[in-house]
């Protein structure tokens, strides 16, 4: 992959950064945070990433419609969502609407960088 620059959206502060510990772990360091998908859209649209990670549920606007939101951009970013919502139903909905990847909260940092190995250069 070409670009490791991370756009990482969650309304937890904490929960941004507990990832980016994990990303910075794995020499993952160009990291751009977002509150929500709105902000997340914006800064989305305005720069080039390698890869988003999204929270389901937020404010203003949510993982899956952020999600909605790059995949008409024609945009094949891979997209991570993250969440506590681990039913079926859900898990689908999302890889439907383009979803690369699913990852349940509370997660292992070993759990996160599995799921990233696919799509960043992770060191062995």
């Amino acid at each position: 992959m070409s670009s490791q620059k991370v756009l990482l959206v969650d309304d937890s502060g904490v929960m941004r950064k507990i990832i980016v510990r994990a990303l910075n772990a794995i020499s993952i360091t160009d990291v751009v945070e977002a509150a929500d998908g709105a902000e997340a859209l914006k800064l989305f649209n305005s720069d080039s990433f390698g890869l988003v990670l999204t929270d389901w549920n937020m404010p203003n606007m949510n993982g899956l419609e952020l999600l909605t939101a790059i995949r008409a951009t024609g945009s094949k970013v891979p997209v991570i969502m993250i969440t506590t919502e681990a039913e079926q139903g859900r898990v689908l909905q999302a890889i439907q609407a383009g979803a690369s990847n699913y990852l349940v909260k509370p997660f292992e940092q070993e759990t996160l960088l599995n799921k990233l190995q696919k799509y960043v250069s992770v060191p062995a």
